[in-house]
């Protein structure tokens, strides 16, 4: 009998300050403001405003907490919970029309932010029927429980849009990809396989053994069967089974929400903006990465008069403790955020040098393979710090806003041995699929043939993703009479 083999390893113990860095550089700019607030307000020795403390106390500050922080960066395993005077601060100043410029928070229904979701799909306008069909089918906790029979005949009668299982079970998935997670899913069981999909990367234990568990013991796992389960996934160690379930529990079963239709507000605001200045490309952040905090004067003055004090009674004591800690959690926060700003920049900077061709003209077909790794050498922090950046981030271009993650693709080898980017083969792929004859389209095999015969190495099933990636149909539903 075999067992399955997974282990767990935490590399190293994160600091206070290290947690607070990392959970700060996840915060994407919309919600910097309101994380910022929470902090003003359980902390009295931080303050907004100009910092006035005293140097040498600031440079020890920082010099501790550039200890704690820089020293980290290999936190794979935490997911819970330089110089930059080339740089400008974009809205520097008092001038209004940054703030103008600046896009503001909307709310819409579930219903309305899954639509304005299909639409960024550009599907033909049969697949955009159903779509919207499927989506009118979901319930306020975010569910399909109509029959996919039925929703065929509504389509059939109401929309006059004659389909099949296949092709309503294909824009399905589609819909499902959609944020919230989860959404769409016809039970339980599918919901929580959703939102285990978009955590697997294949690394972790307990997303393996939780995915397994809701595929193939959903009904011991429903009835808190835990010895069969261990028994029927041939794992010994109850660490993982326990870990499994723990992550089980943190999944949303309502991906809809409460049932009131609303979700929650929605902000469109980039982190950076890149503008090109005749062939020179500047990169700014947001200036609301960079908001004006200080130590607050009066708990400083406090904690000296304390010191000084010949009293020293047990309750003065503890009143030194609590306004020393006050200071230091201030302290921390303030250089938690300027390690943020760096950190930004930083990675933003080294994809800029390495999309430079991308972000001068804005053609996708110059960008070039890149992959976390590549960022991770270059400004020499860990992977997970790249990509907790990436994954949160977006960038304001002449062309667009681009979410980080965008510039992130796999790398193709071609029959030279060159290395190109994943979208350059897409792009191939579409070529061939649009000028194929629609009476006699090709089959995804004939697909990966051609694809090779211009000397792209790509497998069937590689071929299938990209293809369903762009919201091409599989070949009969491209046929034509």
């Amino acid at each position: 009998m075999q067992r399955l083999g997974l282990t767990q390893s935490l590399q190293q113990k994160l600091s206070p300050q290290q947690i607070q860095f990392i959970k700060l550089l996840q915060v994407p700019t919309a919600e910097l403001e309101t994380r910022i607030e929470e902090e003003l307000e359980v902390n009295p020795a931080l303050e907004e405003g100009k910092e006035q403390e005293d140097e040498m106390d600031r440079n020890e500050s920082e010099d501790e907490f550039q200890e704690s922080t820089t020293d980290e960066l290999n936190v794979e395993d935490y997911l819970r919970d330089d110089d930059f005077s080339g740089y400008k601060m974009q809205g520097d100043g008092s001038s209004a029309e940054d703030e103008k410029e600046m896009p503001i928070a909307t709310f819409s229904t579930l219903n309305e932010q899954l639509l304005n979701q299909l639409s960024f799909l550009k599907l033909e306008e049969r697949q955009e029927t159903i779509g919207r069909q499927l989506i009118g089918s979901i319930e306020s906790d975010g569910y399909i429980r109509r029959d996919i029979g039925a929703i065929i005949n509504d389509l059939a009668f109401s929309q006059n849009v004659d389909t099949d299982l296949d092709e309503v079970e294909e824009v399905l998935r589609k819909v499902q990809n959609f944020d919230p997670p989860g959404i769409a899913a016809r039970n339980l069981q599918e919901c929580l396989l959703l939102q285990l999909e978009r955590r697997d990367d294949g690394q972790h234990a307990d997303v393996i053994v939780a995915k397994m568990m809701i595929s193939d013991c959903y009904d011991a796992f429903t009835k808190k069967h835990y010895d069969k389960i261990s028994k029927k996934l041939n794992i010994e160690d109850e660490d993982f089974i326990r870990d499994a379930v723990g992550l089980i529990k943190k999944l949303n079963p309502k991906p809809g929400g409460s049932g009131s239709g609303m979700v929650r507000t929605q902000y469109l605001m980039p982190d950076f903006i890149l503008t090109n200045d005749d062939g020179k490309l500047e990169l700014s952040l947001n200036s609301r990465n960079a908001p004006d905090l200080k130590v607050s004067r009066s708990y400083n003055d406090m904690l000296h008069a304390y010191d000084k004090s010949d009293k020293k009674d047990k309750k003065l004591k503890e009143t030194v403790s609590f306004v020393k800690q006050k200071l230091d959690a201030a302290r921390w926060f303030i250089d938690a955020i300027k390690q943020r700003q760096q950190t930004l920049l930083r990675t933003m900077n080294a994809i800029i040098e390495y999309q430079y061709d991308f972000f001068l003209e804005g053609d996708e077909s110059k960008l070039r393979p890149m992959i976390l790794k590549d960022i991770a050498n270059t400004i020499h922090m860990d992977i997970s710090t790249v990509s907790r950046v990436a994954n949160s981030k977006a960038v304001q271009t002449e062309f667009g806003i681009y979410p980080l993650k965008y510039f992130f693709s796999e790398g193709i080898a071609t029959e030279s041995g060159e290395d190109v980017s994943s979208r350059e083969v897409k792009f191939k792929l579409k070529e061939i699929i649009d000028s194929e004859d629609k009476k006699k389209p090709y089959s995804d095999d004939k697909l990966e043939k051609l694809l090779k015969a211009q000397g792209y190495n790509i497998a069937r099933r590689t071929v299938a993703k990209y293809r369903e990636q762009m919201n091409l149909p599989v070949a009969r539903l491209r046929k034509e009479i």
